[in-house]
């Protein structure tokens, strides 16, 4: 028997036959992942915070993050946004006597919480003593860091207070427990990118010497 007559289709249309099978399951794939339901966008949530002795009830998206709400919906802008991944300390600010980055941290988790900002620290004509060893000591440069650079200081001496140990205390019964090594290490979380470091720590010794 002659091979044409028992396999009339041609080499041609045997590749033609082959590719349209094998592109239906690529077609099916797609139409099916075409009509999968989109994601939904998660619902507001209410939120009371406590920020500068002041009461404000937001509704907030439940992704936004503690930095956001301060900045964007409470226009309390002296709270800085700098690298937004928790390494810089621009952003630190006091939750219920603790310092924190506010950037890593969403709203909705601090329901009901107390919140201090830079702003809630002092103004001008009534600075915190740390506001003014700042200026005294020269403790800036360009400013960007400097109130999260504050903040934490704040959070610092409260930890002295309680006798909280960090990583570089040698004696964990010394009283207070403050020394350059040991106010390095507890800043070590706010970088200031102008390099007034030793500044920062006089300003920091001062007002730590008169409270002691």
């Amino acid at each position: 028997m002659n091979t044409s007559e028992a396999f009339p289709l041609s080499r041609r249309c045997l590749l033609k036959t082959g590719a349209a099978t094998a592109s239906v399951p690529a077609m099916t794939a797609s139409i099916e992942a075409t009509a999968q339901p989109r994601a939904t966008v998660p619902s507001p949530m209410p939120v009371n915070l406590q920020v500068n002795g002041k009461t404000h009830r937001l509704t907030l998206d439940a992704r936004t993050t503690l930095l956001d709400a301060l900045r964007e919906h409470l226009n309390l802008t002296g709270t800085k946004k700098g690298c937004d991944h928790g390494q810089c300390g621009a952003c630190t600010v006091i939750i219920d006597g603790r310092r924190i980055n506010s950037c890593l941290t969403l709203a909705v988790m601090h329901e009901g919480g107390k919140v201090t900002t830079i702003e809630g620290l002092g103004v001008p004509g009534n600075l915190h003593p740390l506001q003014a060893a700042f200026v005294k000591h020269d403790g800036y440069q360009c400013g960007y860091c400097t109130p999260g650079q504050i903040c934490s200081a704040v959070g610092v001496l409260q930890e002295i207070g309680q006798g909280i140990p960090s990583h570089v205390s040698g004696d964990i019964t010394a009283r207070p427990l403050l020394s350059p090594a040991e106010l390095r290490e507890r800043m070590s979380g706010n970088i200031c990118r102008c390099g007034a470091y030793s500044n920062i720590v006089d300003a920091i010794t001062e007002v730590a010497g008169v409270k002691a």
